[in-house]
C-alpha cells in the first residue's frame, strides 16, 4: 500500500491494518520528514483518543491528513485482531492504493 500526497509517497509498506475501510501504516513506513505534530484531538468511541499530524510536502500543508492512536482504547486492539498503537492512517485528499 502506498499513501501519496501532493505527488509525494508519505508512506508505503506491505503490513498496513485495515480498521473500517482504513489502511493504518506501521510508523516506521511512514516518512517522517512529511509529519508536523498537531494539537488536534478526536475521540472513537471503540478505539479510543486519536492524535493527528499536519502534512507538509513541498511547501503546502495538509491540516490534520493524518491520524493515530498512541493508546488504543481497552479491547479495540483485541477487537481489531491486531496491535494498531501508533500505527497512521490517512484522508483530506491522501490517495491511498495498492
Amino acid at each position: 500500500m502506498k499513501a501519496v500526497w501532493n505527488d509525494t509517497i508519505i508512506a508505503e509498506s506491505d503490513k498496513t491494518i485495515e480498521i473500517e475501510g482504513n489502511q493504518y501504516f506501521p510508523p516506521d513506513a511512514v516518512k517522517r520528514e512529511y509529519l508536523e505534530d498537531s494539537d488536534y484531538t478526536t475521540t472513537c468511541i471503540w478505539k479510543g483518543l486519536a492524535h493527528y499530524y499536519t502534512l507538509v510536502v513541498g511547501g503546502e500543508r495538509n491540516e490534520n491528513a493524518a491520524w493515530y492512536y498512541p493508546a488504543p482504547k481497552e479491547g479495540s486492539i483485541e477487537r481489531v485482531g491486531k496491535d494498531f498503537t501508533n500505527y497512521i492512517a490517512f484522508w483530506n485528499g491522501v490517495v491511498v492504493s495498492e
